[in-house]
C-alpha cells in the first residue's frame, strides 16, 4: 500500500496531525457553547482547512506517490498557525 520505507513515516506525520487539530477541533466546537467569539469560528474553519489541506496531501502523497502534492502542505500548515493564533485571540478575548 504505502510505496517506500520513508512514505511510513510520512503517513504518520499526517495522522498525528490530524489527531491534534481534531481534538482542537472539537474543543473550539466545546468553547463555542460558552464563548461568543467570532474568532473561534475563523479557529474552527482554519482547523478544518488544515487538517484537508495539510494532513490530505500528504496521504495522498503516500498513497499515491504524486509528489508535487508536497507543495500544498504548507499551505495547510499556515491555516493551522492561523487557527492556533484565533483560538488564543479569542480565549484572551474571553477572560
Amino acid at each position: 500500500m504505502l510505496r517506500e520505507t520513508n512514505r511510513v513515516d510520512t503517513f504518520e506525520t499526517a495522522v498525528k496531525y490530524q489527531m491534534y487539530h481534531t481534538l482542537a477541533l472539537l474543543a473550539v466546537g466545546l468553547l463555542l457553547f460558552r464563548v461568543e467569539q467570532p474568532a473561534l469560528q475563523v479557529a474552527a474553519w482554519c482547523f478544518f482547512i488544515g487538517i484537508l489541506i495539510f494532513s490530505g496531501s500528504l496521504y495522498t502523497l503516500c498513497l499515491t506517490g504524486i509528489t508535487w502534492l508536497g507543495a500544498i502542505t504548507p499551505l495547510g500548515g499556515a491555516a493551522f498557525i492561523v487557527g492556533w493564533g484565533a483560538l488564543f485571540y479569542a480565549v484572551l478575548k474571553a477572560l
